[in-house]
């Protein structure tokens, strides 16, 4: 980092200085012009930053003395007072807007939902976030494979996704083996013909009866023994590619997803089928947000610049990556969009590719990627705001080789805030970069993650704070039970961790979340998402119970990959969940005052269940810790325990640690304890990591760096601001580069 130029009184890593080179010919200002920007943006935003950071600690710490006064349960009206008087909650003491009948006034069709005349004004908003209900991908924005993959998986194979992984039965005769399996792909057959007869039945009969398809007369005829057949729902049709008597692809549309059916007998699978059918693609994930925040290891100007130059290049559309399949090597790039003809022959395309938003990081952590006339680190999240807007300029005047946004905006993700004026200085940072870049006023759209407890209970307050732009919130378990633990840290022991999504508090935050949402007007303007599946390897487990996500009303959740995508995508099949969102608007909303009820154990744990808890929290902080900062991974698939491979990262890190340090302040562990459970637990990870040539073993000596930050965010856990990791990892992380930096020879 020695490398810097001085520009406008700053200095600038030199990573991110030709960064900013390569990428301001898109806005038309001279590097002057922006720099100089650059340091009166900060001038006046970064004290205000700082200023929410201390009014955060200071509620913190009158929350704490509060608790330290009267440990132990609290009764919520007594709660409330208090919280209002230090200003931590400013919405009404009822909580969410009350419930409305959609029978009445006040209420208006919006492309198939029926949504509340809400507050909300988000203008310019793309279909795929204000209308498609559908599967969200989340991926770290540093691995250009990982970027490249998720920005394609708008559309993926039905057949892969049952065929290769736990959804059909792995035993027996259906097992995977090294070579095809007939019977197998029967049975991953005869299961996408169930999901056809779902999504676009027939009007008598099965897709299993089909032996053939083809368009006549600007309609799909389906031919079978009993003679010709129709679908139920004409407008169901779409369209089609190649010879309509005889297509090589059908066009479908379902619940807003659409769905194409691949024809071909000369497939090695369309031969064995009596329609010729040998795949069906789904449109999968209709939205990913490339991460730069909880799932990235970005400590300095080096790492942040590789984010920003693969967002430059996903914004141009000219992102390529050389991968390696099956004993091949070839070049991935982005996928164009996909033609085909409708029923009277005009030509209509669909989008190929995925919506991409930017999950920029939260207003806690400075970097010295800039620093400023004093020697000052800056926010970083300003610095995300302006880098990654800047590498939008293209795509938002429409000048992209393949476009992200129709409608010229941009969306950034932004977590990690803490009530309605942290959400009004997000606002306030992307109105002055719309300003900077000299994009067009509210171009850059914001997504609330409600996953703070003072968000959490004034989420009406912060949706309003940026009602013209905003256009997700979301509920997530790991993040917002970490901010619950810490947050009520010295009020006592917490339940553990698999009691935790039993608890009264979490049912009434995710209904609360959705019951806003509904009434502030998102429907048919903005997403309502919910958070993780966490195990990509059980897809069966998954496609059991990620169906309540689209139930709860959300038109949108996490999965950690595209196969985990298209399996999620048949939820959204199943579900209507514009008409699930109807119900919900009905019903009596969540209370926020169960929101504020304090999950604490009510009973004494055993020694055993004790053992047990510690082991599993301290073994997958340590699995997940030694690769992010030994190896710069930031999200993988991480073995706990039982050896189940679990997507972890900060957040799973966060809960993690929180809870270790809540139960050492009560007692019901010890500091002992907890370091004999790190050395023992780290042999277990060293022994699960025996296989990357690039792992480093923590034991006999447990003093790596690793080592010790896994211990540090326990044993320090109270003490992090609001229970993150960030500053410890990023510590530990720039001092194990650093070490690894080749000596420089003057």
């Amino acid at each position: 980092m020695n490398d810097r130029i001085t520009a406008a009184g700053l200095s600038i890593a030199r990573p991110l200085y030709d960064f900013v080179r390569d990428a301001l010919p898109e806005t038309g200002l001279e590097a002057e012009t922006f720099w100089s920007g650059v340091a009166a943006l900060l001038g006046d935003l970064a004290p205000r930053n700082a200023e929410l950071l201390r009014i955060r600690d200071d509620q913190q710490t009158r929350i704490d003395d509060f608790h330290r006064a009267a440990p132990g349960p609290v009764d919520p009206q007594a709660y409330l007072p208090f919280l209002k008087e230090i200003g931590y909650l400013v919405q009404n003491s009822d909580g969410a807007p009350a419930a409305r009948d959609v029978t009445t006034a006040g209420y208006v069709t919006t492309a198939g939902y029926v949504t509340t005349a809400g507050y909300v004004t988000t203008e310019g908003v793309d279909d795929e976030i204000r209308l498609q209900a559908g599967p969200q991908l989340v991926v770290p924005l540093l691995n250009r494979r990982f970027a490249a993959n998720a920005v394609n998986a708008r559309w993926g194979s039905l057949y892969d996704a049952f065929y290769g992984t736990d959804v059909i039965d792995r035993t027996g005769d259906l097992a995977v083996g090294t070579g095809y399996n007939p019977a197998r792909g029967a049975a991953v057959v005869a299961e996408a013909r169930r999901f056809l007869d779902q999504a676009i039945p027939l009007e008598r009969g099965s897709h299993v009866d089909a032996t053939g398809y083809s368009v006549e007369q600007g309609a799909l005829l389906v031919s079978t023994p009993d003679g010709p057949n129709r679908l139920e729902d004409g407008a169901a049709f779409l369209g089609y590619r190649g010879d309509p008597l005889a297509p090589e692809a059908l066009v479908f549309v379902h619940h807003g997803l659409h769905l194409e059916v691949l024809i071909d007998r000369e497939h090695p699978i369309g031969s064995t089928d009596t329609a010729g059918v040998f795949d069906v693609l789904l449109e999968s994930a209709v939205t990913t947000i490339m991460d730069l925040e909880d799932s990235v290891a970005a400590v300095d100007a080096d790492d942040k610049a590789v984010g920003y130059r693969n967002w430059f290049e996903l914004m141009a559309g000219t992102l390529s990556e050389e991968m390696s399949k099956g004993g091949r090597t070839f070049i991935r790039g982005m996928n164009p969009d996909r033609e085909y003809k409708t029923p009277d022959a005009r030509t209509a395309t669909l989008r190929g590719r995925s919506m991409l938003f930017i999950r920029n990081v939260g207003h806690l952590m400075t970097t010295d990627a800039i620093l400023d006339a004093a020697g000052n680190e800056i926010p970083e999240g300003i610095l995300d705001a302006m880098m990654t807007a800047l590498g939008s300029v293209r795509d938002i005047h429409g000048r992209s080789a393949l476009p992200n946004s129709l409608t010229g905006s941009m969306y950034i993700v932004k977590p990690k805030m803490h009530g309605p004026d942290e959400v009004a200085f997000a606002v306030e940072l992307f109105s002055r970069v719309e300003e900077l870049l000299g994009l067009p006023a509210r171009s850059i759209k914001l997504g609330i993650m409600d996953e703070e407890r003072r968000t959490s209970v004034n989420l009406d307050a912060c949706i309003r704070a940026a009602a013209d732009r905003v256009v997700f919130i979301n509920t997530g378990f790991l993040d917002r039970t970490g901010d619950e633990i810490h947050t009520s840290i010295h009020a006592g022991p917490f339940v553990r961790k698999a009691e935790m999504k039993a608890q009264s508090w979490i049912a009434a935050y995710e209904a609360s979340n959705v019951d806003i949402g509904i009434a502030a007007g998102l429907p048919g303007r903005a997403q309502i998402g919910k958070g993780m599946w966490a195990m990509p390897d059980l897809m069966a487990d998954m496609l059991e119970q990620k169906i309540q996500h689209p139930l709860q009303g959300a038109t949108t959740a996490w999965v950690p990959s595209p196969t985990a995508a298209t399996l999620h995508a048949l939820h959204y099949h199943r579900v209507d969940v514009s008409a699930v969102q109807r119900d919900i608007a009905r019903r009596v909303p969540a209370d926020v005052l169960e929101i504020l009820r304090i999950p604490l154990a009510i009973r004494e744990y055993s020694v055993e269940e004790k053992k047990a808890e510690l082991d599993n929290n301290v073994q997958g902080i340590l699995g997940y810790v030694v690769r992010w900062i030994d190896q710069g991974i930031g999200c993988s698939k991480v073995p706990d325990i039982h050896n189940v491979a679990l997507m972890e990262d900060r957040a799973t890190c966060r809960i993690s640690s929180q809870h270790v340090a809540n139960w050492l302040l009560h007692g019901l562990v010890t500091a002992d304890q907890v370091d004999e459970t790190l050395e023992r637990m780290a042999v277990i990870v060293d022994a699960q990591n025996a296989g990357d040539p690039l792992y480093r073993p923590m034991a006999p000596n447990f003093d790596g760096l690793a080592f010790q930050a896994a211990r540090a965010l326990i044993l320090e856990g109270t003490t992090q601001p609001s229970g993150y990791t960030e500053p410890i990892l990023h510590r530990a992380r720039r001092a194990v580069k650093q070490q690894d930096s080749p000596i420089e020879v003057h």
